[in-house]
């Protein structure tokens, strides 16, 4: 039988328990660095999958994560990282990852090869078709992940694969494939390696990608973050300071008077309006700064 590149012996590394520490090392580090070219060959798939999914979250819709092992725990990494970064509601990117809850600590003996859980599990969510759904296996060949696609796809979703075998069945099902082709580890099959590297710099692309699209950056300067913490009010200070150059006594007289929100602080500074107008304002511009400072639409 013929194995994927994924799970492939590489063949630069066949003494690898042999090597000194140093030379170890190295030979770990230099093969995560290809991680990163994997990723930007794969630009124009992950560009497609941004263009085709900014819209239909626009509307109204879910970002929805979906794996197995590692890919399903960065999946669902990535989907909790939403909420701080971006205000994005928790209810609009559930992760499911085979095997539930438990699956997070330890692995689930069968639940990756389980279709008929995948197919309940994305059952269980009641899909539409303003829903995004990115389906993460680096084989490409997990039974739930790829079955959790299919199910997807004929609910109406936009189903978007990030898998490292090309021509893995995960990419005929899915409507648009991010194809991240690694090639074989330094520890053959060890795909938490460069592999789930890899996944995650694609997974934070499309994910931050996505969220400049729906007007969550102004600039390149984070302004619909969460201030939940000491750390996060003073850097929503310091993000309003900088996009307005206002003194930092304003900024935190702005920012006490909109709870907090850098974007409605923003245009109080910039615009001379009080909270509710600003507030006004980024909501007939669809959350765009620079529309509701021009008083238009984004």
């Amino acid at each position: 039988m013929t194995a994927t590149r994924t799970e492939q012996a590489h063949p630069d590394h066949a003494g690898l328990d042999r090597y000194g520490t140093p030379a170890l090392v190295d030979a770990l580090v230099a093969d995560q660095a290809l991680a990163a070219q994997a990723v930007q060959a794969a630009g124009a798939a992950l560009a497609q999958a941004v263009d085709a999914a900014a819209p239909r979250l626009a509307a109204g819709g879910r970002l929805v994560y979906v794996g197995a092992g590692t890919s399903g725990r960065l999946g669902l990494l990535d989907s909790v990282e939403l909420h701080p970064t971006f205000s994005w509601p928790p209810e609009r990117s559930p992760a499911l990852l085979a095997g539930g809850e438990r699956a997070l600590y330890r692995a689930v003996e069968g639940a990756e090869d389980s279709r008929e859980m995948a197919a309940a599990d994305i059952a269980g969510l009641a899909l539409s078709d303003r829903d995004v759904v990115l389906l993460i296996a680096a084989s490409g060949t997990t039974p739930y992940t790829v079955a959790a696609a299919q199910a997807a796809r004929v609910a109406g979703a936009l189903t978007v694969g990030i898998l490292n075998n090309p021509g893995a069945p995960l990419a005929a099902a899915c409507e648009v494939a991010v194809v991240l082709d690694t090639g074989p580890e330094v520890i053959s099959g060890s795909t938490r390696l460069k592999a789930g590297t890899a996944q995650k710099i694609a997974l934070n692309t499309f994910s931050s990608a996505v969220m400049v699209r729906l007007h969550k950056v102004y600039g390149n300067l984070m302004v619909d973050l969460r201030a939940t913490n000491a750390k996060l009010v003073q850097r929503a200070v310091r993000l309003t300071v900088a996009a307005t150059g206002a003194s930092e006594a304003a900024a935190r007289e702005a920012l006490a008077a909109c709870d907090h929100s850098v974007k409605v602080a923003i245009v109080m500074l910039r615009a001379g309006v009080p909270a509710n107008a600003a507030l006004q304002r980024l909501q007939a511009a669809a959350g765009s700064v620079h529309a509701a400072l021009a008083g238009g639409p984004p």
